[in-house]
């Protein structure tokens, strides 16, 4: 089999605009929590989220492209020109048919979706706009990156919920792995910040309702966890194969080893409480990657804070690795959940792990002893990462969960 190593990273998110500022601020527990700013929350008691602040979209793209996409698309655009300029990598009239893209996004450009809606209804439906459809469709965030950087090689979007951006990135690996690509642009993308979203969301249960204290509101594997706080953002990745990358002096920063999916059939929100897809997409994962599991040196778990959530991926955790479990971490407690860009942050946050041999904290964090879970708690710690499992489940129950490595080349 081809190996397939990441050469470039790129990343907007609520706690810094580009990999390195995203990297510290996970190993100082910086919260990107704070009170909503992208809409009036009236008396919507949800009023709380991880916004990415700072963004301008000028920076990468001109203002006709900008009015015509999606703030999400706009994420993605950005991202990736910052991976491509950190892999050294120019798309040229010689190798871009061999570069593809496959990005993530659990919502597309639903925002778009709910601005015109409200035009519809309150005023005309001649005051919709004509490119409300193309800025809304899911695949927009592909497509755009596609265009602004002149790949023209796969363009393929994966929407799967909250396990886009891991699927994403399995799905790059397996282009490259068939030949179809030599280098691919993957990640995800999420910007569904939106009355509609938190009306939604909040009358389902899953937010927290810690609103008076933002950066405390999420606690993965607490044993006070109360919800999840919704983010944004976007993280692309630069895959290549090895070859590829050696010819042209690619640095390397982590492999992509491999990775599993796996369905509940169970509920279209809830996971299954027996944990038996979640542990089946880990052992799988493992099994694909040839690891064993006492190769795993660190978990970056879905975690998203809410009571089954946490409890089911622990049950997960412990049916595949016995006790003690590998050190575990999630990022949510920082960044939020970004639904289909979660997964791809908690890639790159994997990567740089591997790199650093450093593995950031889960803020916020008193011990459940019913959850089993070896924790890395409120502090970041030094440890020798040579291999990381990101777990990402979704609604519906898709389970995904990707294997990265250090690249031994």
């Amino acid at each position: 089999m081809k190996r397939i190593v990441i050469t470039g990273m790129g990343a907007i998110t609520p706690i810094g605009n580009d990999p390195c500022t995203f990297w510290q601020n996970l190993l100082i527990g910086k919260s990107g929590a704070g009170p909503l700013t992208l809409f009036e929350a009236g008396e919507m008691p949800y009023n709380i989220a991880c916004e990415v602040k700072g963004f301008d979209a000028r920076q990468y793209m001109d203002r006709k492209v900008i009015r015509r996409t999606a703030r999400a698309t706009q994420f993605a655009v950005a991202s990736t020109i910052q991976a491509l300029s950190d892999a050294g990598l120019e798309i040229n009239e010689e190798n871009r048919d061999e570069v593809g893209v496959m990005m993530a996004t659990g919502g597309g450009g639903i925002i778009e979706i709910e601005f015109a809606t409200e035009k519809l209804v309150q005023k005309s439906w001649k005051t919709v706009g004509p490119f409300v459809v193309p800025s809304a469709m899911a695949n927009a965030a592909s497509c755009v990156v596609s265009m602004a950087v002149g790949a023209r090689g796969p363009v393929m979007t994966s929407a799967a919920a909250c396990a886009s951006g891991n699927y994403s990135i399995l799905e790059a690996y397996h282009f490259l792995q068939r030949g179809e690509a030599d280098v691919m642009i993957a990640g995800g993308t999420e910007s569904a910040v939106s009355m509609l979203t938190f009306a939604a969301f909040g009358n389902m249960g899953p937010l927290s309702k810690d609103t008076h204290k933002p950066e405390k509101a999420c606690r993965p594997f607490s044993i006070d966890r109360n919800g999840f706080v919704s983010g944004e953002g976007a993280v692309s990745m630069i895959m290549e194969t090895e070859e590829h990358a050696k010819a042209r002096g690619a640095d390397i920063y982590a492999e992509v080893l491999g990775g599993a999916l796996t369905g509940d059939a169970y509920h279209l929100t809830a996971p299954d409480p027996s944990a038996d897809g979640a542990s089946r997409a880990i052992r799988k994962a493992l099994r694909y990657s040839g690891l064993a599991r006492e190769d795993v040196d660190v978990i970056l778990a879905h975690g998203t804070g809410t009571e089954l959530n946490d409890e089911v991926e622990a049950l997960a955790i412990r049916q595949v690795f016995g006790q003690p479990t590998p050190k575990t971490t999630s990022i949510k407690c920082m960044v939020g959940h970004a639904l289909g860009a979660a997964g791809a942050e908690s890639a790159l946050a994997a990567v740089m792990a591997i790199r650093e041999n450093t593995i950031p904290p889960t803020i916020n964090y008193t011990e459940d002893p019913a959850l089993g879970v070896n924790v890395v708690g409120n502090a970041s710690i030094s440890h020798p990462v040579r291999h990381a499992i990101v777990n990402a489940f979704g609604f519906g129950g898709q389970n995904v969960v990707a294997v990265f490595g250090e690249y031994d080349g």
